[in-house]
C-alpha cells in the first residue's frame, strides 16, 4: 500500500512539475511561431499542387543554390499526393541535372544525365566545401526541414495540438522564419556575417542572409509575387517534401477509425443481445 501512494505521489509530481515548466517552455527563448493556415492542416487537408509546383520553383530558383534534398527522388515529384508532375515533366528536369554515376569499367567516376530515379544531387561536393562557400556555415539539407525543426509550443499547448490534430509546427516555423528578416532593435548587437531573425529558433541571428524579396520569382499563374507567398509556397512544399505520403496516411487514419467506431459498435449490440436476459 505504501509503495503505491508513493508512485501515486511521484507521478502527481511530475505532472505538476510538467505543468510548472510549461509555461517556461512556452515563453522561453525559442521563437513564437504564429499558426498559419495551409490547405493541408486537419485531419482531412490535402496538400494543394499549385502550390506545392510553386513552392517547388522557389527551391529550385533559389533555395537550391546553397541546399540539398537529398531524400527526394525526381520521380516523386509525379507521385499521387505530390505536386502532380506528369512523368514526361519530371524526365524533362532531371535531364537538367548532371549526376555523377560510376565507376565505370576502368574504375573512373563520370557524369551523366539525370534519371527520374535519381536523388536531387547536393549542391556542394562535400561538407568542407560548402562551409567554404557560406563563412563557414553548414547549409542543412531540407527533404525533413518541415519535421525537423518543428518549435516546441510546451505545456499545455501539445495537449490540444494532440487533440485538434495540430501538426503544421514545421511548415508555420518555416514560414515565420523566412518572413521574419528585419533590423535589429537598438541595443542589439549583430555579429559581423550574421542576421537579425527573432524567429531563428536557436537564437535571434543566424548566418544565412535574407533569401527572399518581393519578384524575385516570377509566377506564371498569377499568384503574388512577394516574399510572404514566396514563403508560404516553399514551406507548403518542404511539409510535402518531410511527409509525402500525408494524404495517404490521414485517408488510411480516417478508414481505421471509421472500422473501430462499427467495430465496436457492433460488439456492443451483440454484447447487449447476449447477456441482455441473464441474471447477474
Amino acid at each position: 500500500m505504501k509503495n503505491l501512494l508513493f508512485k501515486s505521489a511521484r507521478a502527481l509530481a511530475v505532472v505538476a512539475g510538467l505543468a510548472v515548466a510549461g509555461p517556461a517552455l512556452a515563453a522561453g527563448d525559442g521563437p513564437h511561431v504564429e499558426k498559419q493556415p495551409w490547405s493541408f492542416a486537419g485531419p482531412f487537408g490535402q496538400f494543394d499542387k499549385a502550390q506545392l509546383q510553386r513552392g517547388f520553383q522557389v527551391y529550385q530558383e533559389v533555395c537550391s543554390a546553397c541546399h540539398g534534398l537529398s531524400y527526394v527522388a525526381f520521380r516523386n515529384l509525379a507521385e499521387e499526393g505530390g505536386p502532380g508532375f506528369s512523368v514526361d515533366e519530371v524526365k524533362a528536369l532531371a535531364a537538367e541535372y548532371s549526376i555523377e554515376d560510376g565507376p565505370d569499367s576502368e574504375g573512373e567516376m563520370f557524369e551523366r544525365d539525370g534519371k527520374p530515379f535519381d536523388k536531387f544531387p547536393s549542391p556542394f561536393p562535400n561538407e568542407q566545401a560548402a562551409r567554404a562557400s557560406n563563412n563557414g556555415a553548414y547549409p542543412p539539407d531540407l527533404s525533413l526541414m518541415a519535421k525537423a525543426r518543428a518549435a516546441l509550443r510546451g505545456f499545455p499547448w501539445f495537449v490540444l495540438d494532440v487533440a485538434t490534430q495540430y501538426q503544421e509546427n514545421g511548415p508555420d516555423y518555416l514560414y515565420g522564419l523566412l518572413t521574419g528578416y528585419h533590423e535589429a532593435p537598438e541595443g542589439v548587437e549583430v555579429p559581423e556575417g550574421q542576421y537579425y531573425n527573432p524567429g531563428f529558433i536557436s537564437g535571434s541571428t543566424l548566418a544565412m542572409a535574407p533569401p527572399l524579396s518581393d519578384e524575385l520569382v516570377e509566377y506564371s499563374d498569377g499568384s503574388p509575387m512577394t516574399v510572404d507567398q514566396y514563403a508560404r509556397d516553399v514551406s507548403a512544399f518542404l511539409m510535402w517534401t518531410a511527409e509525402p505520403h500525408l494524404e495517404s496516411r490521414k485517408r488510411i487514419g480516417f478508414g481505421v477509425m471509421a472500422f473501430l467506431i462499427l467495430f465496436a459498435s457492433l460488439l456492443y449490440f451483440t454484447k447487449r443481445k447476449i447477456w441482455r436476459d441473464v441474471d447477474h
